[in-house]
């Protein structure tokens, strides 16, 4: 398939610049796979839409400060998007300067130097010989809202952009699915007889990555760490067997399973993904989806069409920029299942 493929028009007056007043606020435009038919909702519904015996997997990872804004040594302007941390004081960053710093350029950030050391592809690798890179990040560090949101960050997206039940850090980026859900509707979902488990995907700056070839097979995505768990697989393995669905919250909860389960049987797994889901892929472990709505040609708009047919997402899809659907980031969900 084509890049092209997944091409849609997104007004850019559809993409949320801010979360909405509450968490809980969000529509939800309901696509049945079965039908391929749309249903104008709330995200209040979740719980009726899920079923006793069903398994909601989150993702628990939690987004750090990683935007820096420094300067060269020199007097240059940079700054700095930490994509990895590696120990206490050193990490892999993009850094945005006139001229790409050299190995032993100098970077300043609050008074704090930081040393260049190397390059890996697009990533920069850093070195902070003085001080520890988490007290950096906490005195200095913005929340690196993606590039579509045209605003520097404020001091409500350290909460809002941030799920209530993240507590791993090391995403640079939100699994934004999960925003919609406050404590409330937890509950509700537990109510319902819904059980709720966790895994680990630290989102990088590499999900907003273009895809640069038309040709599919061209493109690698890029490298994310992932931890599943051996009682999340039990878990997941009794619900199956039990009759009840996996529901992934987001895109970051589909690839992670996934890719736990790409020798065949899902097994526990922790490492580095570069798994790619496109329509053709086989899903073994998902059965249905909540995630937000995705920028055209997107990797994760992909994932989504490979779910869930490409001719009926991207029909959806229209169906949500005519009626005034938010997208992106801040923006409302959409159900699959």
């Amino acid at each position: 398939m084509r890049r092209s493929d997944f091409h849609y028009e997104l007004p850019e007056a559809c993409i949320a610049q801010h979360p909405p007043a509450r968490r809980g606020d969000s529509r939800l435009l309901h696509l049945d796979r079965g039908t391929g038919r749309c249903a104008d909702q709330h995200i209040t519904d979740l719980p009726a839409l899920l079923a006793p015996g069903d398994l909601l997997v989150l993702n628990d990872t939690r987004v750090i400060p990683a935007r820096l804004h420094g300067r060269k040594a020199s007097g240059g302007v940079a700054e700095i998007l930490v994509e990895r941390v590696l120990d206490s004081q050193r990490f892999s960053a993009k850094v945005r300067a006139s001229k790409p710093p050299r190995p032993g350029t100098e970077l300043i950030v609050g008074g704090h130097r930081i040393e260049v050391s190397g390059r890996d592809g697009e990533l920069f690798l850093l070195h902070l010989p003085e001080g520890d890179l988490d007290g950096l990040l906490i005195e200095h560090g913005h929340i690196p809202l993606p590039p579509y949101i045209r605003r520097p960050d404020e001091h409500a997206d350290r909460e809002r952009y941030q799920t209530v039940w993240a507590r791993e850090p090391g995403a640079v980026a939100a699994p934004t699915a999960g925003l919609h859900f406050d404590d409330a509707l937890l509950d509700r979902i537990r109510d319902r007889g819904v059980a709720i488990d966790h895994l680990t995907l630290h989102v990088g700056a590499g999900t907003y990555q273009r895809v640069r070839t038309q040709d599919l097979s061209q493109h690698q995505l890029h490298a994310e760490r992932v931890m599943v768990g051996a009682g999340l697989c039990e878990r997941i393995n009794a619900t199956r067997s039990a009759g009840g669905r996996v529901v992934a919250v987001g895109t970051t909860v589909v690839r992670s399973l996934e890719a736990a389960a790409a020798e065949g049987e899902l097994a526990p797994f922790a490492g580095e993904t570069r798994l790619f889901i496109k329509p053709g892929h086989r899903f073994r472990v998902v059965d249905a989806l909540l995630t937000n709505f995705h920028e055209p040609e997107s990797t994760l708009l992909m994932l989504v069409c490979a779910f869930a047919g490409r001719e009926p997402v991207l029909d959806a899809y229209r169906h949500a920029v005519d009626n005034g659907y938010r997208f992106l980031s801040y923006g409302d969900a959409m159900w699959l299942a």
